[in-house]
């Protein structure tokens, strides 16, 4: 798993370092890196041009000492210095020992013609956009030719959330120092950092309470089948959804659970002859749930309706001691009655998207994350926000930030096979957590692996999750970039 902190938990880890260390010393670490990643993007050293925005504080002296460092090899690098009074004096003084032309803001800064643009303009602390001087040279870099790159975070987003407000650096690449930062993969922040390359620099990092999981992580929870298991053995999911109105719903659901890796699926609801026909392999019962057999989990609430019959089987549903996944328009009811979750003694995972989490009472801002985490908290369920960057919280706090998808996913249908996935998962004991997290980056990697062909619907995320699985399964260690 890849841990990602927020600003406060960095500045803790590096807090110890900086005072046993010698001044500087964590800087040239990450100044190092940064240089090294830069000569890799450039492809070569003599005669590339590269023009750092420099402002003042840490930030600045990361991108000054890599900047002394690619001088030193001979690139012509220049410092726009955004407050000059301010600069960091140690990298100023490397710079200029290395060659490096230094120009205030008004001077000749090289944007024009600069081969890689190194944005060092402020740093964690920061919150807001961009001050104007700043706007308006990231972007002249931005109408340039030169390759833009962020110097641990892009300036102007905000490294918790991912917020931006006004002007912010679009990166390219984004060389990131110690550990991921949300603001790096959730909210309008993954859109600014481009790929994102991790630099270690040894900081005691605690166990993270948010995390991104890797393709390896997934497949290492996608164990398959031994000698020893039986349809039984592998997972039992219940899956109520779909109505006279939209019983596609209920067989994209039953599909999807079906093509993840049950051993057996049941559906009940009004939907069974469409299911049935869709899915022989399915055990299918017209009556209510407690009709279709034993299960170890459920899914309910896709294409059901929100009436009082379809609020009645929402409510069997939740009164049992199964895990349950909540979709669609089970949350609309469970929006209504927030006793039902709230007072189970079992597992429940919440799948809305972002109008399904306002009918909760609350928007979901620009913090994701925290809004994840105060719905689980409030209601004592794991909440699996659904978005561009999908987030799920435990009740517990911990998070998880989903790194796969397309924007091709945003189409109806799609969210009815996330749901089958997740409580496939679920009926293995994954946990719900886990469980949900496993199910939306293999969703995910599923709605990339379709819109291969071109645009896609949903269907073709049940036909391509067989792929999609054996895909994981050999591995592939997608990472925080990806």
């Amino acid at each position: 798993m890849i841990g990602l902190y927020t600003a406060e938990e960095i500045r803790a880890a590096e807090a110890p370092l900086l005072a046993a260390g010698p001044e500087g010393a964590l800087m040239q670490r990450a100044a190092t890196g940064l240089a090294t990643v830069c000569l890799r993007l450039l492809g070569r050293a003599h005669g590339a041009r590269v023009t750092a925005l420099v402002g003042a504080g840490n930030n600045g002296g990361d991108a000054l000492f890599a900047g002394a460092s690619l001088a030193g090899r001979g690139v012509r690098v220049t410092a726009v210095l955004l407050d000059p009074d301010r600069a960091h004096r140690a990298g100023l003084a490397a710079l200029r020992r290395a060659g490096g032309r230094v120009v205030g803001p008004d001077g000749a800064t090289g944007l024009d013609r600069a081969d890689l643009v190194l944005d060092g303009i402020v740093g964690l602390g920061a919150r807001g956009g961009l001050r104007p001087a700043a706007a308006a040279l990231v972007g002249q870099a931005a109408a340039g030719p030169g390759l833009m790159v962020a110097v641990d975070l892009p300036s102007g987003v905000d490294p918790d959330t991912g917020a931006v407000e006004g002007v912010a650096f679009p990166a390219q690449h984004t060389v990131t120092f110690g550990a991921g930062k949300p603001g790096l993969v959730v909210g309008e922040g993954r859109g600014y950092a481009g790929e994102v390359h991790l630099v270690e620099i040894g900081l005691p990092l605690p166990a993270p309470r948010t995390v991104r999981l890797t393709d390896d992580d997934v497949a290492a929870r996608l164990d398959p089948p031994t000698d020893d298991d039986d349809k039984y053995t592998r997972g039992v999911v219940g899956i109520v959804a779909g109505s006279a109105t939209y019983p596609g719903a209920a067989v994209l659901c039953t599909g999807a659970a079906l093509r993840t890796r049950p051993g057996l699926v049941r559906y009940a609801g009004t939907a069974a002859e469409g299911v049935r026909a869709a899915w022989p392999e399915a055990i299918v019962t017209a009556g209510r749930p407690s009709d279709a057999g034993r299960v170890q989990a459920w899914v309910v609430g896709p294409g059901l309706g929100t009436d009082d019959a379809a609020a009645d089987v929402v409510a069997e549903v939740l009164a049992t001691d199964l895990p349950v996944l909540v979709d669609a328009d089970a949350l609309t009811v469970v929006a209504r009655r927030p006793e039902l979750v709230r007072d189970r003694p079992a597992p429940t995972v919440l799948t809305p998207h972002d109008r399904e989490y306002a009918r909760f009472g609350g928007e979901v801002g620009s913090d994701r994350i925290g809004a994840a985490r105060r719905l689980a908290a409030d209601l004592g369920a794991v909440v699996l926000l659904k978005g561009a960057a999908t987030v799920v919280a435990g009740a517990d706090g911990r998070a998880f930030v989903n790194g796969t998808g397309t924007p091709w996913l945003a189409t109806a249908g799609t969210g009815d096979v996330l749901s089958g996935i997740a409580g496939a998962l679920l009926a293995t004991g994954l946990p719900p957590a886990e469980a949900a997290a496993v199910a939306a980056h293999v969703h995910g990697r599923a709605g990339q692996l379709a819109a291969e062909a071109g645009p896609l619907i949903a269907g073709d995320l049940v036909r391509r999750l067989p792929a999609t699985l054996a895909r994981l399964r050999r591995g592939g260690g997608a990472g925080l970039g990806d």
